[in-house]
């Protein structure tokens, strides 16, 4: 638990903290743009270490790579500095779409996740034998899609409403905290499920 914590307390760190003063001090001396390019810098190398360390690639790792290639696209095109801050929520608005829009099909997107992870032969065959497995991916697929378009939402409103140095703060805690909800709503709803 100590190690868990400790883990936690070094990711808050590296891209919460050390972004924003990152930001804060260089905003006087350069754009704005560059300074929020700049103090990305930190959560893209925990990243990279990461993928380093356990050799494979998790859904947070691609969120950071892809707001590292939205960041320059925003440079590239003479993007201003919301949709900078907004790189992560356009994919995560995205994801919210997709995970949606995966319920109109025969499978939603979770049972693939499950597949892909699980290394369960007879996932299809339960897949085809179970009302109470279909919904409950089902279930899943739709609360993780309504989740990731609220935190888009909910940072696409901040972003106009807030100052930079503040969003940068808040942003993140808001990401983390619906993140965690959705993690422990998951696990508690699974068991709920199972102990039918």
């Amino acid at each position: 638990m100590n190690s868990i914590r400790k883990s936690l307390i070094f990711t808050l760190v590296i891209n919460i903290i050390v972004p924003y003063i990152s930001y804060i001090v260089l905003a006087p001396y350069t754009s704005h743009i560059n300074a929020l390019i700049i103090s990305s810098i930190a959560p893209l190398l925990e990243t990279l270490y990461s993928l380093i360390r356990m050799h494979k690639v998790d859904v947070f790792s691609a969120v950071i790579f892809f707001s590292l290639v939205l960041s320059i696209i925003a440079v590239l095109i003479g993007g201003n500095e919301r949709f900078i801050l907004l790189r992560e929520s356009y994919i995560t608005g995205i994801m919210g779409s997709v995970f949606l829009v995966s319920l109109l099909f025969s499978k939603p997107l979770i049972f693939y996740f499950a597949r892909r992870f699980s290394n369960n032969p007879q996932l299809d065959y339960k897949w085809e034998q179970s009302a109470s497995m279909r919904r409950t991916f089902r279930v899943l697929t739709g609360a993780w899609g309504i989740t990731l378009l609220f935190e888009a939402m909910i940072k696409i409103v901040l972003v106009y409403s807030l100052p930079v140095e503040t969003f940068l703060l808040v942003s993140t805690f808001i990401t983390y905290s619906l993140i965690g909800l959705i993690i422990l709503w998951t696990i508690h709803y699974v068991k709920a499920r199972r102990a039918l």
